[in-house]
């Protein structure tokens, strides 16, 4: 089991940045699929991105890509998520989720249920 600890959240004009990180700890951090979801208010927490334990995949929701960048250290047992050009819409709680499962498609990665280990979330809030 790996314990995850969000951090970077806060308040930002749209437009403007956030780099969110992900603490690791237990477990073996570097051989686990990482991932982002938010949950923004009186929606469902859906998938943000997420990365492979090698770092040679990315995949990410069509309502970030191009803005959104997803990253790890596996040195450092982090995770990190660069947010640029955010938008009201982007406001929610972000969540870090950690999978053991290392060969799953990209699909599989971007559903809620493969994932075992989840963080408290983090705040983003983004004005108009």
């Amino acid at each position: 089991q790996v314990q995850l600890v969000e951090s970077g959240g806060g308040w930002v004009q749209a437009g403007g940045s956030l780099r969110l990180s992900c603490a690791a700890s237990g477990g073996t951090f570097s051989t686990h699929t990482m991932a982002w979801f938010r949950r923004a208010p009186g929606k469902k927490r859906e998938f943000v991105a997420h990365i492979s334990w090698r770092e040679t995949i990315t995949t990410y929701a069509d309502s970030v890509k191009g803005r959104f960048t997803i990253s790890r250290d596996n040195a450092k047992s982090t995770v990190a998520l660069t947010m640029l050009g955010l938008l009201p819409e982007d406001t929610a709680v972000y969540y870090c989720a950690a999978s053991s499962f290392t060969i799953g498609s990209n699909s599989y990665y971007q559903k809620e249920s493969s994932y075992e280990d989840w963080g408290r979330g983090t705040q983003v809030s983004v004005s108009s």
